[in-house]
């Protein structure tokens, strides 16, 4: 993905086979499990399956060149704190075709990242606000279902479900377990912003900046 450019229903002409391009992207979204860089490239290319263009089967081929160049690159886990760190963000309106914002979040055990979603929002944000509230209600929701699997492994657990009503919903969720200390927020600046990595295009030195971040390795990279 370029960082200034944008995917439309109209990226070129149609593809001659675009089962081709279904089965890519379906292999694709597989690996976005374990490899969280991918989500928001593969989040954005799943919504032209009905009808690919070339600029959408040149997307995946860049995608793939990636994967040929990041082969021995993965996730490793390292000993830390059992700390639950969660970082969200949201694109207001980034949905060229119906409006709807993006959102991602990114949550870390210790230093070890261990869970990630980038998602469209089910309806319209009316400002850019009320977009990044949501995504704080969506991860404030993985929090604290996280929590929970930690405290008692291996019982069923009541889960949180995602979607709300209204925004007030979210409003009064996000207040009432910032008052309980159920959870902290803090500011993060720009360049530290983990979650940019889910819910927008990166510059390629930002993007690179932000993996090293993200806990994935190369063990076969020079050190």
């Amino acid at each position: 993905m370029e960082q200034q450019h944008r995917l439309s229903q109209d990226s070129g002409d149609p593809i001659p086979d675009p089962g081709q391009y279904r089965r890519l992207v379906g292999r694709l979204l597989y690996l976005t499990i374990t490899k969280p860089e991918l989500s928001y490239l593969i989040h954005i290319l799943s919504q032209f399956l009905q009808d690919p263009r070339q600029g959408h089967w040149d997307a995946v081929i860049r995608v793939l060149r990636y994967l040929k160049q990041s082969q021995g690159q993965g996730i490793f886990l390292r000993p830390a704190s059992l700390s639950l760190t969660a970082y969200c963000d949201a694109d207001w309106t980034s949905c060229p075709m119906i409006r709807q914002s993006l959102i991602g979040y990114f949550v870390t055990l210790g230093d070890s990242p261990i869970s990630w979603k980038t998602k469209k929002q089910t309806t319209v944000s009316k400002s850019s606000a009320e977009a990044e509230y949501r995504a704080m209600a969506a991860a404030v929701s993985e929090l604290l279902w996280l929590r929970s699997l930690l405290r008692s492994f291996g019982i069923h657990h009541d889960v949180f479900h995602e979607r709300t009503k209204h925004i007030v919903i979210d409003y009064h969720f996000i207040r009432q377990h910032l008052h309980s200390g159920a959870v902290e927020t803090c500011h993060v600046s720009m360049r530290f912003q983990l979650a940019d990595i889910f819910t927008k295009a990166l510059g390629r030195d930002q993007f690179r900046f932000l993996l090293s971040k993200l806990g994935i390795q190369n063990p076969h990279s020079p050190t």
